[in-house]
């Protein structure tokens, strides 16, 4: 199995190429630069593998949400190669990637994902692994920090849980402020990656969960911006 993965939905630019259980990736924090280095780290990771765009068998991507610049970049590219090549794609939730990525670093399975959305508001969602599987605890949302109930969700499992995503570094005070509650850590800086994406993605591949090139869009949450990117020729 070929799954080429990227992610530009945050200040992290990234892309990952899985073949049968081997990952080699690119990664690399730089705002504003995303349209400027995701072909160049695909091409790299194609020519490195000896292989080509022909013989991927799907290609994934963080679909949101995070940055609108972002997400559109991404999606863009994604349709692209698929449209160019029919290549089956692979959307793969932001907030999930950085669960996954927080639980490799902690081996905690129970993970409140919140990345900073501007406006005094935050991408929210907490989740848990369940048969290997990562389930949201209710859904995807934005949301002002001061309405998310985190002693509630707290309340409801005994595990401990892991904060993560940009979220916690600029809201941390009014998202645990209710009873001071703690978690087991809180990782602030803790980003989405290609690389988590490709491992999300295999799994979701496997399970048949794949979509077209015109199906591949961006989730932004913000209603105001659910617009169709425009696909970017390579």
């Amino acid at each position: 199995m070929k799954i080429l993965a990227i992610d530009t939905a945050t200040e992290a630019c990234s892309a990952a190429l899985y073949i049968d259980g081997e990952l080699t990736s690119r990664y690399q924090l730089a705002p504003r630069q995303h349209s400027q280095l995701i072909l160049k780290m695909i091409d790299d990771l194609l020519a490195e593998a000896n292989t080509t765009v022909t013989d991927l068998d799907a290609i994934a991507f963080g679909r949101g949400p995070g940055s609108f610049m972002g997400l559109r970049i991404a999606a863009g590219v994604v349709q692209g190669i698929a449209f160019a090549y029919d290549i089956p794609v692979v959307p793969v939730s932001t907030l999930k990637a950085i669960a996954q990525r927080a639980y490799e670093e902690t081996g905690i399975n129970q993970v409140m994902v919140a990345i900073d959305a501007r406006m005094q508001e935050v991408y929210w969602c907490p989740y848990r692994i369940n048969h290997q599987q990562w389930l949201p605890d209710g859904e995807e949302q934005v949301i002002a920090p001061g309405k998310i109930d985190v002693a509630e969700i707290l309340a409801r499992y005994e595990e401990p849980w892991v904060g993560a995503g940009t979220g916690w570094g600029s809201y941390a005070d009014s998202l645990l402020s209710a009873n001071r509650f703690q978690l087991h850590t809180i990782l602030a800086e803790c980003l989405p990656s290609a690389e988590a994406i490709a491992k999300l993605a295999v799994k979701q591949f496997e399970a048949g969960h794949t979509v077209s090139a015109a199906e591949a869009i961006p989730v932004y949450l913000r209603n105001d911006v659910a617009r169709k990117p425009k696909p970017i020729v390579l």
